[in-house]
C-alpha cells in the first residue's frame, strides 16, 4: 500500500514583506504545490493522500480561495483526506462546514471531522484526531487511539500538533505524547503516524514510522525551517505481518526563504556581497533576510545602500535582519577633501564629519547627511 503524506498547505497565507506582485505569485505557488500532488500520485501509484492538518490558513477565507483549493483537489484522481488543524479547526466558523465548501467539495475529498476510525478499504483504516478549537485541552491523538488494538488491520494515524519531546513547555495539554504513540506502534495497533504542524520534514522518535511531512511550499526562513517543500511517499508492506514502512521525500516546493549573514568592512566586502546576490537564481521566488555587520566609511556605506536597494527590487523580498545587523559608519580621513567646495560649505562638512565620528545623539543624522552629500556631488539620486 502506498500513499502521500502532506500537511500545512495553509492556503490563503500572506507574507506582508513580499514585494509588488510577489504575494499573488506566492499564493499561486502554494496552490501549485497542491496541484503537483496529482501528478506525483499518478507517478508513484499512490492509493490516496492524507493532509495532516492546516489545509487552510484560517477559517475566514475569500470564496475564491476555497473554490480554487477544491478545484486543485478535484484534479487529484485519488481520495484526499483532510484533517482540520489549529489554523482551520472545526469550530462554529469552520470553513469545512460552510455552504461554499460543502456545495463544491469534490467526491474524492473526505474531511476527517470525527475522532476515530475511517475505513479506506477492507483491511486499511485511518485513525483521525481532528481539532475542534485552537486550544485543545487534551492530547487529541491519545484520545483517538484509545481502545484501538492490533487485529490485523493496517492503520495510519493522522494527527496534528507538537510532539512532547520537541518543545520545552511540557505542561501544554494539547501536546502529543510520544510514548503513547510508540506504544500503539509496538503493539501493532497502528503502523504509520502522519503528523502536521511542523513546517519542516522531520522523523520523530526511533521507530522510523512517525513523521512530519512539512509544508509542501516554504513558509519561513531556512534557519527556522530547514527542510520544507516536501511531500512524503509512504509505502507499507501489507504482505508482512510487521507492516514494514519505507518513507521517500519528494520535493514539490519552488520558493526559498533564506537567512544570510555578511561582514562588510570595506568596498571589497560590499562588492563580494553584490556578486553573491547577483549569482543567486530564481530571484522572483526567493526571499532574503539579510544580516550585515561591520564598519564602513560613508562612501562604502552609500555603496552598500545602493546594492541593497537594487536587489530589494529584484528579489521577491529582501528584508533587513535587525537582530543580526550592526553597521558602524565612520568617515575616513580625507574622504570629503575632493568635493570641490570651500568657504562656509567646507566648514559645514567639517562639522558633519566631526559629528559623524562622535558618539553623540547627532552622529547618525550627520552620517546620513554626509551620505546624501556624496550622492548629490556624484550626480546620483537623492
Amino acid at each position: 500500500m502506498r500513499f502521500l503524506h502532506t500537511a500545512d498547505w495553509q492556503l490563503g497565507m500572506t507574507r506582508h514583506y513580499l514585494n509588488g506582485d510577489a504575494q499573488p505569485r506566492y499564493s499561486a505557488a502554494r496552490r501549485g504545490a497542491v496541484a503537483a500532488l496529482g501528478s506525483l500520485a499518478d507517478e508513484v501509484g499512490a492509493d490516496f493522500v492524507v493532509v495532516a492538518g492546516d489545509v487552510f490558513e484560517h477559517n475566514q477565507l475569500a470564496p475564491r480561495e476555497v473554490s480554487t483549493a477544491l478545484e486543485a483537489m478535484r484534479a487529484i484522481k485519488v481520495p484526499v483526506y483532510l484533517l482540520p488543524g489549529n489554523h482551520d479547526p472545526l469550530d462554529a466558523s469552520s470553513v469545512y462546514t460552510s455552504a461554499l465548501f460543502t456545495s463544491e467539495r469534490p467526491d474524492n475529498v473526505v474531511v476527517l471531522d470525527t475522532p476515530g476510525v475511517y475505513e479506506v478499504r477492507p483491511g486499511l483504516e485511518l485513525v483521525a484526531a481532528p481539532w475542534f478549537s485552537k486550544a485543545p485541552t487534551t492530547d487529541l491523538v491519545a484520545a483517538a487511539l484509545d481502545g484501538i488494538e492490533a487485529d490485523g488491520t493496517t492503520r495510519v494515524l493522522v494527527g496534528h500538533g507538537a510532539v512532547d519531546i520537541l518543545v520545552p513547555d511540557k505542561d501544554r495539554p494539547s501536546l502529543i505524547a510520544l510514548e503513547a504513540v510508540e506504544s500503539a506502534i509496538t503493539r501493532g495497533a497502528i503502523h504509520y503516524v502522519a503528523l502536521g504542524d511542523k513546517h519542516s520534514r522531520m522523523d520523530v522518535g526511533s521507530t522510523g514510522r512517525i513523521w512530519y511531512s512539512g509544508s509542501p511550499e516554504v513558509t519561513n526562513y531556512d534557519d527556522i525551517e530547514p527542510d520544507p517543500g516536501q511531500v512524503l511517499v509512504v509505502d507499507v508492506d501489507e504482505t508482512d505481518p510487521a507492516r514494514p514502512v519505507r518513507v521517500d521525500a519528494r520535493r514539490v516546493g519552488a520558493w526559498r526563504f533564506m537567512s544570510l549573514r555578511y561582514t562588510v568592512d570595506n568596498s571589497r566586502d560590499v562588492a563580494d556581497l553584490d556578486i553573491n546576490l547577483d549569482q543567486m537564481p530564481d530571484k522572483e521566488r526567493t526571499v532574503i533576510r539579510l544580516g550585515l555587520t561591520g564598519t564602513l566609511t560613508v562612501t562604502d556605506r552609500a555603496a552598500l545602500d545602493a546594492c541593497v536597494d537594487r536587489y530589494a527590487r529584484l528579489f521577491a523580498a529582501l528584508v533587513p535582519w535587525d537582530k543580526q545587523t550592526d553597521i558602524a559608519v565612520m568617515p575616513a580621513d580625507g574622504e570629503f577633501d575632493d568635493l570641490g567646495i570651500g568657504g562656509f560649505a567646507a566648514a559645514a562638512v567639517e562639522e558633519l564629519v566631526s559629528a559623524a565620528r562622535s558618539t553623540g545623539d547627532d552622529a547618525d543624522d550627520a552620517r546620513a547627511a554626509l551620505a546624501l552629500l556624496l550622492r548629490l556631488t556624484e550626480g546620483g539620486a537623492a
